[in-house]
């Protein structure tokens, strides 16, 4: 029997929740669901029916695990035509957006009110109860990149990387970007331009990890808000244009047992405690099967090259922004303490997937006890041609759905039914793909994870 993904709230609570939104101008909840295809996609009622979208959920179709990113519907035996869900709003997670909009995020159950085994939510929360089970605690934080299009012209801004001068042109969206977060209680860390041409970034502090990922896709959701009042798009493709670096959504996690953190402050190499090596490890084992999950795109591939700065090398480094997994040691720099990034995810990931996938492998290497592979102290090209040379991760999407879809530990830690959703939305891309440029596909799908 599947956890329940979602706490259930009382009649007295919501009805105190509604009566506080209405007080703060609002009229209606949006509830978001993220599909299979890293697609987000949406129903919202007004203030009267929240009690109903959060107890008895709304009706939907199969089909909404099984959409593309050009809305074709490869149906399966199972996700077929037959067949309706529920979609709960989970109002404990709820935020106010501001401008009359309340935010949830939407777990999945059948029409008796158990839940359903594909809802990607409810994998990322069997993953955080796994770990706790073994007395294993877990934060995590999304770094958020996107590139900023002027929405009249279609242009991306100009600057240095990195650059005041970018800055100052987007100084009002900046400005208004930090100000509507605030509103919906997410803290900027920082925001800056990035090194791409019209590419900015910005950082949220760690949360619990279905907290961070719930803060993913209301940050994403803001953003385009935002750069509508702006008069701009924004796109999260991995790649917005045909030659540029490309954007990710890298994904940083912490790890404590019975609240001692195991990526510091240990005997191992780096400082690793004995658990964080073998968390490190079990990553590492696995990330090249689990590409159809992170970074699972017809674009994602594009971006996961050498000297991207993508994580495209497989192996683990302190500080090393070419290696898969990044260390980030516990010091004066980093006050929240040691971490390690996951470089090769990308937006068109779906994000709960995505660090279930992540969280499930760690503990994996930590209870099968998986060898941490040598640290990579220098940028891996510098290895080419010699015998202490670093392989790239395999760059065919195809390839990399069929591992994710192969994968006996990935099929534990999402479900069977979530892994057949993605081999048939993630194989009409591959299909797509095959038959239309690659400048062609970029264009098409710019803003295809855009809300």
């Amino acid at each position: 029997m599947l956890d329940q993904p979602m706490p259930s709230l009382s009649d007295d609570a919501i009805a105190t929740l509604v009566d506080e939104w209405r007080a703060q101008g609002v009229t209606g909840l949006i509830g978001t669901y993220v599909d299979n295809g890293g697609v987000v996609r949406a129903k919202q009622v007004p203030l009267d029916r929240v009690a109903a979208f959060h107890r008895n959920g709304l009706g939907a179709s199969y089909s909404w695990a099984m959409f593309c990113i050009d809305d074709a519907l490869p149906m399966t035996p199972y996700f077929s035509v037959v067949g309706d869900m529920r979609m709960k709003a989970d109002l404990s997670a709820a935020r106010v957006l501001g401008n009359g909009l309340a935010w949830a995020p939407l777990c999945l159950f059948n029409q008796d009110g158990s839940p359903l085994e594909h809802c990607p939510r409810g994998s990322l929360q069997r993953q955080v109860t796994a770990l706790a089970l073994d007395d294993l605690t877990a934060r995590s934080a999304f770094e958020i990149e996107f590139t900023a299009f002027d929405a009249a012209t279609g242009e991306v801004g100009t600057g240095v990387a990195y650059g005041l001068r970018a800055m100052m042109d987007n100084e009002a969206f900046f400005t208004g970007i930090v100000s509507a977060l605030t509103t919906a209680g997410i803290q900027v860390e920082q925001i800056h331009a990035e090194a791409g041409r019209g590419q900015i970034e910005l950082s949220t502090p760690p949360l619990d990890p279905v907290g961070s990922a719930d803060a993913l896709v209301v940050t994403r959701l803001v953003l385009c808000r935002v750069a509508r009042e702006h008069g701009k798009l924004v796109s999260f493709a991995p790649q917005a244009l045909t030659d540029g670096i490309g954007s990710g959504a890298h994904i940083h996690v912490s790890l404590t047992r019975n609240g001692v953190p195991i990526f510091s402050g240990g005997d191992d190499v780096r400082e690793l405690t004995t658990d964080g090596a073998h968390a490190i490890g079990g990553i590492l084992a696995e990330l090249p099967n689990a590409l159809g999950i992170l970074a699972p795109s017809l674009l994602s591939t594009a971006r996961l090259q050498a000297g991207k700065w993508s994580g495209a090398y497989i192996c683990w480094g302190v500080e090393n922004r070419e290696a898969a997994v990044r260390l980030c040691q516990a010091t004066l720099g980093n006050p929240h303490g040691a971490n390690v990034e996951i470089k090769v995810t990308d937006h068109t990931a779906n994000p709960y997937a995505a660090l279930a996938v992540i969280l499930g492998l760690a503990h994996h290497g930590i209870t099968a006890a998986a060898p941490l592979p040598p640290e990579a102290p220098v940028d891996p090209s510098a290895l080419r041609g010699t015998p202490e040379a670093i392989a790239t991760f395999d760059t065919d999407q195809g390839r990399n759905v069929a591992a994710s879809c192969a994968s006996p530990l990935l099929r534990e830690i999402l479900s069977d039914r979530q892994l057949e959703a993605i081999a048939a939305v993630r194989g009409h891309e591959v299909t797509l793909a095959a038959s239309t440029p690659y400048d062609d596909l970029v264009v098409k799908f710019r803003y295809a994870w855009s809300s």
